[in-house]
């Protein structure tokens, strides 16, 4: 849970930890091994270290020190040491990015202060017996073929009803809120606000190292709910829900304060005696509306960042992943409790459409932040506009992954199957749009059927290892289905897949569509501008292995997340990825821009507007301030007699184009002119 980078220190602490080794152990070896005597100096050893680290071999180190004047000894020694210094004051310089003292003081504070095991707070929920569950000898009432026809349930509409995608075995229901319970709820969060603003840094970080503690020693147990309730792999939550949120925690314990430090600005001549900076001002209750395909980081994401700038956390999670959310909530709440703040700060609303909507018109809800679809965004848009509530949406995307001629196939046929099947499809970023060169297409294309026919799909709790799960949404299957035919129809080639998987390892329940693999798509096409979500590789070919082609046939997209680029020329896949419409882009790798997570992440056009992550992010959880100040003690402004109430036009005139030729005229003639007009007029 360190936030110190280790390799700043690497070298220093070397020479350090070495030392006492070093300084019990007598310079003559035998066999390779050093012998106790406590005989050798200081500057001995640091010398001796030194030969260590250039030639890694201890015989050597101890005979280039036999029979060595010991004043050369100690020159030797100084100079180590000086340079050792030196090493580590010209990058704390020449890297900006470094900030030494935050980092030895996030150090001390990592290690001297233990955060508390919440463990024993946090109850897991019972898990799935799949290997019961799918034995016909032992189906229960907790057995489905079928998902439910509605989410909510007609015994009580008050409960929504929670099944898992990949058995369609029942889970336990949630309450489905009313308006009333969502006001409610955030109320709740904005009472234990107040006294959490009020928070400092070093305690709002040790709330997020406790969170870091809880989630490193449950990655098992966290990994296993997602896939319980979304139907992921586990590999994928591994890769999707725990890296991103612990990089998530690691970086706002790292930059995060820095990220909210008062930025001062430039003043100009004229407001030379004043000081101007933008603090960073929480905002009060942050109303977050999550998806569904990353339950647990979907869960977290905001909260981490609300919590961190000072704000109370509102989410609605979504009405299909409802059950782990409970659960990862609990998480939140008991890492604040340990530490002695409210758990009212973070509040979670479970629901269908209308809980959201409420969330959206909460007079106690001071910002949305939206993950979905931009049909549902632009009724997000329209509910806060009235209210003039501001937002962030994140509408996904259908990114485009380039490979062009001059790639090595086996190398990059990884990332494709990477960047189409992670979660099964169902990612914001993930590679919707193939474009392959032409001249390298039919390789490619072959050696893609064989890799996309042989995956294995099926229940992930099960003992048998699958690479792809199952839908989240039945109802995403059917659209799947239909965007594929669609193209089919007009001429696209399926080379595999296409359809639901009713395989017999999975035909007893469960909703898989499966990995497939499509070429031949062209614009006339659904699947060419409509969002997939799913386990699809569509491969477009770029004709006569063209960038300029390239460039425009991705852009031909009503969205614009994220996009990738593959070359043996970074300076090509940089030229090529710097012309697309995308709020990010990748040379040569595939969804690394959300694993740093001090970049910010959000798209144009249909993806939406607005960010997170990054300083861009944190700062959007935030009221920002503008201050200024005298600068100099007993300096101040007045105002001027010759603009003063009651006005002289012909003076206030003359006094202010003086003003405007001082400050803003462009020679040294209408300078003076300025200066003269404010003598007389002023």
């Amino acid at each position: 849970p360190l936030p110190l980078p280790i390799f700043h220190f690497a070298f220093l602490a070397y020479i350090l930890l070495q030392s006492f080794a070093v300084m019990s152990c007598d310079a003559s070896t035998k066999d390779g091994m050093c012998a106790s005597s406590g005989s050798i100096t200081l500057h001995k050893s640091i010398v001796q270290i030194a030969i260590r680290f250039l030639s890694h071999d201890d015989v050597a180190a101890a005979a280039a020190l036999s029979g060595t004047n010991p004043e050369l000894v100690r020159l030797i020694s100084t100079l180590v040491i000086s340079a050792s210094i030196l090493f580590v004051i010209a990058f704390h310089f020449i890297n900006k990015e470094w900030h030494l003292w935050r980092d030895i003081k996030l150090t001390t504070e990592g290690l001297l202060d233990q955060v508390p095991d919440i463990s024993p707070m946090v109850n897991l929920p019972d898990l799935i017996d799949t290997d019961a569950s799918n034995d016909d000898d032992n189906k229960g009432q907790n057995s489905k073929t079928t998902p439910p026809k509605s989410l909510v349930d007609p015994a009580n509409p008050s409960l929504l009803q929670c099944y898992s995608p990949s058995t369609l075995t029942q889970l336990t229901p949630v309450p489905n809120l009313s308006k009333s319970q969502v006001d409610a709820l955030a109320l709740r969060a904005k009472n234990a606000q107040l006294c959490w603003k009020q928070s400092t840094f070093p305690q709002r970080r040790r709330v997020l190292r406790t969170l870091q503690k809880y989630v490193v020693s449950h990655v098992d147990q966290i990994c296993r709910l997602c896939a319980t309730d979304s139907g992921k792999t586990q590999v994928d939550a591994l890769l999707g829900e725990i890296l991103t949120t612990c990089e998530k925690i690691r970086t706002l314990l790292h930059h995060g304060e820095t990220w909210l430090e008062p930025s001062f600005r430039e003043v100009n001549p004229m407001m030379m005696h004043k000081t101007a900076w933008v603090e960073y001002v929480p905002l009060g209750v942050l109303g977050i509306i999550a998806p569904w395909n990353y339950p647990f980081h979907n869960m977290l994401n905001h909260v981490l960042s609300g919590l961190f700038s000072g704000n109370a956390v509102v989410t609605k999670c979504s009405e299909h992943t409802s059950w782990s959310s409970v659960y990862f909530h609990s998480i939140c709440r008991a890492a604040l409790e340990a530490n002695g703040f409210d758990p009212d700060l973070v509040q979670l609303c479970t629901g269908v459409a209308e809980t959201g909507k409420a969330m959206v018109e909460c007079p106690h809800i001071d910002k949305i932040f939206f993950t979905g679809s931009p049909s549902v965004g632009r009724h997000v848009m329209a509910g806060a506009a009235p209210h003039l509530k501001p937002v962030v949406l994140e509408l996904g995307g259908k990114d485009a992954m380039v490979f062009c001629e001059d790639v090595r196939l086996e190398e990059v046929f990884p990332w494709a199957m990477r960047g189409c099947f992670q979660n099964c499809g169902q990612n914001c970023c993930g590679v919707e749009r193939l474009f392959v060169y032409e001249s390298i297409s039919k390789d490619f294309i072959k050696a893609m059927a064989e890799k996309v026919k042989n995956l294995r799909q099926g229940c992930p709790l099960g003992k048998d290892d699958v690479d792809c799960g199952a839908m989240v949404m039945d109802q995403q299957c059917d659209l799947i289905q239909a965007l594929i035919d669609d193209a089919v129809a007009k001429g696209a080639v399926l080379h595999c897949g296409g359809k639901r998987n009713s395989s017999d390892n999975i035909a007893k329940g469960g909703q898989f569509y499966q990995p497939t693999l499509i070429s031949g798509v062209t614009s006339k096409m659904r699947i060419w501008k409509e969002e997939v979500f799913g386990p699809i590789m569509c491969v477009i070919i770029v004709p006569d292995d063209n960038d300029d082609t390239c460039v425009q046939l991705v852009n031909d997209c009503p969205f614009g997340l994220g996009s990738s680029v593959y070359s043996a020329s970074k300076t090509r896949a940089l030229a090529i990825g710097s012309q697309f419409q995308t709020g990010m882009f990748t040379a040569n790798d595939f969804g690394v821009n959300y694993l740093i997570q001090s970049l910010p992440f959000g798209g144009v056009k249909e993806s939406g507007f607005g960010r997170f992550a990054g300083p861009e992010g944190l700062r959007a959880c935030c009221l920002e301030r503008s201050i200024v100040i005298d600068r100099i003690p007993g300096v101040k402004t007045s105002i001027p007699r010759a603009i003063d109430y009651p006005m002289d036009t012909n003076r206030g005139m003359g006094f202010g184009k003086g003003l405007v030729e001082l400050f803003y005229g462009d020679s040294l003639f209408v300078k003076i002119k300025g200066i003269v007009s404010l003598i007389r007029y002023g």
